[in-house]
C-alpha cells in the first residue's frame, strides 16, 4: 500500500451510500493509566449530520461523556461544529505531524458506564479539552480509505470544576467510506508501549502475541441506525501487558448488536 501522504490528510468526495461517512478518532491515555479519554468527529453527508463523541474517565472517577448525532455539518471545509451545549475544532495544523482539538460542551456524567446504553441520566457538568496530537512515528494506512498514527498528546483538559494538565500517550486515526455499525460485529485494540512501539489491530491478534488486555476504566455509546437498530460499542481504556514484562495503555473497542 502506497505511503500515506499530506493530501489524504483533507476531506474526500462522498460516496452515494446513504450510510458513507468521514471520521476523524483521537484517543489519549496518561503514561500511569490514571487517565483517559477520546474524541470522534465523523461527518454523514448523505444523512445531513455531525456525529460527535468525547469521553473522560480515570482512576476514581465517573464517566464523563458527550454524544451527539445530530450535531449540524460544517459549514466550509474546516472540522468546527456546533450543536446545542457543544462547541469544537478538529484542526490539521501540520499534516502527518501535528493536530489539535477544542472542545466545550456539557457532558453527563454517570456513576455506572453501563447508563450510557439506557438512556445517559446522570449529572450535567461542563467538559472542555484544549489538547494536541503530535507525530511520534509516520502515519500507517489500516486499509483502504482508514490510517492512523501514535502521537504525543499534550494541553488541558477542563471538567466541572477542575483544570487538568495532560502530557500522555494517544493515537489518531482518519477513515472515510461506508461505516456502517450495525451489519456486523468487532473488536479492536490500539495503544502505545511505554518503551514506544504503538499497534493498532483486531483484539484477537493482541492475545495471539500474548499481549493482555486489562480493563481499567469504561467508556461505552449506544450506536443507533437512522432506522432504529441499535449497537451497544464497549469502548475500554486497558493497561496492555506482553510477555518480558513490557506494558503500555491504549483503548479496546467491541461492537455487539443489540437490534
Amino acid at each position: 500500500m502506497s505511503i500515506v501522504a499530506a493530501e489524504d490528510e483533507r476531506r474526500h468526495a462522498r460516496g452515494p451510500d446513504p450510510l458513507w461517512a468521514e471520521s476523524w478518532y483521537f484517543d489519549f491515555t496518561a503514561p500511569d493509566g490514571t487517565l483517559g479519554g477520546y474524541v470522534r468527529l465523523g461527518l454523514y453527508p448523505n444523512l445531513g449530520v455531525a456525529w460527535y463523541w468525547a469521553a473522560l474517565v480515570g482512576q476514581g472517577r465517573r464517566l464523563v461523556l458527550v454524544r451527539d448525532h445530530e450535531v449540524e455539518l460544517p459549514r466550509g471545509r474546516d472540522l468546527e461544529v456546533r450543536g446545542e451545549g457543544i462547541w469544537s475544532a478538529v484542526n490539521c495544523e501540520t499534516p502527518l505531524d501535528h493536530w489539535s482539538v477544542g472542545l466545550e460542551a456539557f457532558a453527563v456524567a454517570l456513576d455506572d458506564p453501563e447508563e450510557a446504553y439506557r438512556g445517559e441520566r446522570g449529572d450535567r457538568i461542563g467538559l472542555g479539552y484544549d489538547l494536541e496530537w503530535e507525530a511520534t512515528t509516520p502515519a500507517a494506512w489500516q486499509g483502504e480509505g482508514w490510517y492512523w498514527q501514535p502521537c504525543r498528546v499534550t494541553g488541558e483538559i477542563l471538567v466541572a470544576d477542575e483544570a487538568l494538565a495532560f502530557d500522555g500517550a494517544g493515537i489518531r486515526a482518519h477513515r472515510w467510506g461506508v461505516q456502517d455499525w450495525w451489519s456486523a460485529p468487532w473488536t479492536w485494540a490500539s495503544g502505545v508501549m511505554a518503551d514506544g512501539p504503538a499497534f493498532s489491530a483486531p483484539l484477537d491478534l493482541l492475545a495471539a502475541q500474548a499481549i493482555v488486555a486489562q480493563p481499567l476504566a469504561s467508556a461505552p455509546l449506544l450506536v443507533t441506525a437512522p432506522d432504529g437498530r441499535s449497537s451497544r460499542l464497549a469502548r475500554t481504556l486497558c493497561r496492555y501487558q506482553s510477555p518480558g514484562g513490557r506494558f503500555g495503555h491504549g483503548w479496546t473497542d467491541s461492537l455487539t448488536q443489540v437490534c
